[in-house]
């Protein structure tokens, strides 16, 4: 069993910029911050056994957790293998990004006509958080920061089974730029956030949805999802080519 200084706590366990305020289970919350910061890695394996010891919980503990998480596809338990992170296929991938623009717009849309300066604040606060971790260069922080962006908005949006929602895709699309980018590549292309706020403070909803789906396909365009398929044609063709059998 863990010692006591290795249990999760609410108070270690809670990102120190949530907006939310949900009280969600602390390692579900650290499983989360772990894959949007790219420290977990898609595919990689989640033994019960050693996440009760890392936490301190019981195996029935994490058990549920990692029920929750692959209910929100983050994880994908196999029978008489276990639970491992999820690794998105290029058909997923681009799956998610049409499913992202299909929700994100409404969002948008709503958030403009709805937003108060309060909400325009936090937006403008958390896009600060952005770029300050920008210039410490903690990628990590970035990354997250970046994603988080997103639940804020539909956090914002008022509907609290659209921001779950948006907090599970945002989830798979880490997974997806771990598995497929290019390894410069920025988590968000760097001041889209900040000209979307500016379209949503304006109220301007065909401007905000424009730079909201420009947005998106920027970071679909970043991803090496054409080579991914490139390269099962070059195997089929080196497989069905010869002499014949």
């Amino acid at each position: 069993m863990a010692s006591t200084k290795n249990r999760v706590t609410r108070n270690d366990a809670e990102p120190k910029d949530s907006f939310d305020g949900a009280h969600r289970n602390p390692i579900y919350e650290r499983l989360m911050n772990a894959i949007a910061e790219h420290r977990l890695r898609p595919g990689t394996k989640l033994a019960e056994d050693r996440l009760a010891a890392i936490f301190g919980v019981s195996r029935t503990v994490v058990r549920a957790v990692l029920q929750q998480l692959a209910h929100e596809l983050v994880v994908t338990i196999v029978p008489n293998r276990g639970a491992f992170i999820a690794s998105p296929s290029v058909e997923e991938a681009r799956e998610l990004f049409e499913a992202r623009r299909q929700i994100e717009l409404p969002i948008v849309e709503k958030v403009c006509r709805s937003a108060a300066k309060k909400g325009v604040a936090l937006l403008r606060a958390h896009v600060a958080r952005e770029q300050e971790a920008r210039k410490r260069d903690d990628r990590r922080a970035a990354v997250r920061l970046s994603g988080d962006f997103h639940v804020l908005l539909a956090h914002l949006g008022g509907n609290r089974f659209i921001e779950r929602t948006m907090r599970g895709l945002q989830m798979l699309t880490c997974l997806t730029i771990l598995l497929y980018n290019a390894p410069t590549s920025q988590a968000c292309p760097h001041d889209e956030h900040a000209h979307l706020i500016d379209a949503i403070e304006a109220g301007n909803v065909k401007l905000a949805q424009k730079l909201m789906i420009d947005h998106l396909a920027h970071i679909e365009a970043s991803l090496r999802l054409n080579a991914a398929e490139e390269e099962d044609d070059d195997l089929e063709a080196i497989l069905l080519s010869g002499a014949p059998l």
